[in-house]
């Protein structure tokens, strides 16, 4: 069996089965776990939820945690909530994704999906969260903190809190050099996200995977066909 990490698709599908069929191929003996954000920016949303929700049906262990995306696609979805902040070019591909003018139109099996997804996961060896904590708050309240685990941009890590174990998130995009460097250290702290969706940025537009036994690192440059998308 051997444990793979990923994380922030943000609807890039094609890089996403590429990593998973042809440059890790993943088998259903392998487990395989998803930091989140799965949805907008990139082209291909509902693309990539179906393919996750395939993977699990045909016995692939996969498991999905939730990202500040994903809520904000089901707050906007399930409250009707006005959506602007991410801009017509992170809204508008997510719409024709899915086929729909309105968020609140969106299949309910998708936000049932996201609605079901954990907001941490605990390893005898790591904990996965999206973005992070806020290890200043007592430890009991800063497993609670959602707000923190899902859009935290910055933190001081201490294994202390987390009972010894390494920590992996995702959501601030790091340039791949930076991350591969980071992980031959085997730090306490990683952040995988290597913004694969920002495909005009040489620094970025990678999906990067870490093998949480070998801490082998696979990167796949990202293969979509050409979309509109702000340099970051």
């Amino acid at each position: 069996m051997r444990r793979f990490a990923t994380t922030d698709l943000h609807g890039c599908l094609h890089t996403f089965r590429y990593l998973v069929e042809e440059a890790l191929r993943l088998t259903t003996a392998d487990v395989l776990y998803l930091l989140g954000d799965y949805v907008n920016k990139g082209p291909d949303s509902r693309g990539v939820l179906d393919y996750l929700m395939h993977l699990q049906a045909s016995g692939y262990q996969v498991h999905c945690l939730r990202g500040n995306h994903d809520q904000a696609l089901l707050d906007a979805a399930r409250h009707r909530w006005r959506w602007d902040w991410l801009g017509p070019r992170g809204r508008l591909p997510t719409l024709r994704s899915f086929g729909v003018a309105r968020l609140s139109d969106i299949p309910a099996r998708y936000l049932e999906w996201l609605a079901a997804l954990p907001y941490e996961i605990e390893l005898p060896d790591f904990v996965l969260v999206h973005a992070g904590y806020d290890f200043a708050l007592p430890a009991a309240e800063m497993r609670r903190d959602h707000h923190a685990m899902l859009n935290t941009k910055k933190f001081v890590f201490d294994a202390s809190r987390l009972d010894g174990r390494r920590l992996l998130h995702g959501h601030v995009p790091t340039p791949t050099a930076q991350v591969c460097a980071r992980a031959a250290t085997h730090p306490g702290a990683l952040g995988l996200d290597t913004g694969c969706v920002y495909r005009h940025n040489s620094e970025l537009a990678h999906l990067t995977a870490l093998n949480l036994d070998t801490w082998e690192l696979t990167t796949v440059a990202n293969r979509e066909p050409g979309y509109a998308i702000g340099k970051r």
